[in-house]
């Protein structure tokens, strides 16, 4: 936090917290409970073919925006191009980017982006990042209970639910606003550009 602090200051930039992870999806579905009439017992279709893709994902609980790209692998190669995105998006504001521990956010192959600064978060804890209620909130709202029938029908779902995210900023407000996260960057997370992005 440091770090950002002396870029955004150097830089002349507002600075944006988010907070990115990459979830998998595909044709291998868990059933989930569901409404049914009294003395029902729901059919729901299960199916467990191991094809599948990822969600990469990123979430600023100040203001409920989100960036999301659907790419093939969770390696470095796709992280980068995640990175290069987000950075593009906004690239007029420093991007404060809260990220796992997993090998490809800290690969030294990675080239960040000079208006991101990647910043752990602590081992083992992903009740601390805001992206995986994201996750949860697509599995049950848009994907629950389905058996996809192709992966061209996962990608389908999977732009249904970006754009389902992207606009109900109140409902990522509300599910992404962690009392931590007010807490402990009071006096960062009020310092944000547009939420649709940078201006040109």
């Amino acid at each position: 936090m440091t770090k950002a602090r002396l870029l955004v200051s150097a830089q002349g930039r507002p600075l944006r917290i988010m907070f990115a992870d990459e979830a998998r999806f595909g044709r291998m579905n868990r059933p989930r409970p569901c409404w049914a009439p009294k003395g029902v017992r729901p059919d729901v279709a299960c199916q467990l073919i191991r094809e599948f893709t990822y969600l990469y994902g990123a979430v600023c609980p100040k203001d409920g925006t989100c960036v999301f790209l659907i790419l093939p692998t969770a390696d470095t190669e796709c992280f980068q191009i995640f990175l290069n995105t987000l950075a593009k998006k906004y690239p007029r504001s420093h991007i404060l980017l809260f990220v796992d521990g997993a090998g490809n956010h800290n690969s030294g192959d990675l080239v960040i982006p000079s208006n991101v600064t990647l910043s752990p978060l602590p081992p083992y804890s992903p009740q601390l990042n805001p992206q995986e209620n994201i996750w949860d909130e697509i599995r049950e709202k848009v994907f629950k209970n389905y058996a996809l029938k192709s992966m061209d029908a996962v990608y389908d779902k999977l732009e249904e639910a970006a754009l389902y995210i992207e606009r109900n900023r109140k409902i990522v407000k509300s599910i992404a606003s962690f009392p931590y996260i007010e807490l402990h960057l009071p006096h960062m997370h009020g310092q944000h550009d547009s939420v649709q992005g940078d201006r040109p």
